[in-house]
């Protein structure tokens, strides 16, 4: 029983970092790419 619930909240946990990570990376390709082209204004 206690398992099975290990295994669950194994997987929800799973899900959420997914879900987390998602913006972050996207995020971090969006910035990333900005301070790659150059054009990035400080201020």
């Amino acid at each position: 029983m206690f398992s099975a619930i290990a295994d669950v909240l194994r997987q929800i946990g799973s899900a959420i970092a997914t879900v987390v990570t998602l913006p972050f990376r996207a995020l971090a390709r969006l910035f990333g790419g900005a301070s790659r082209g150059g054009r990035t204004r400080h201020g």
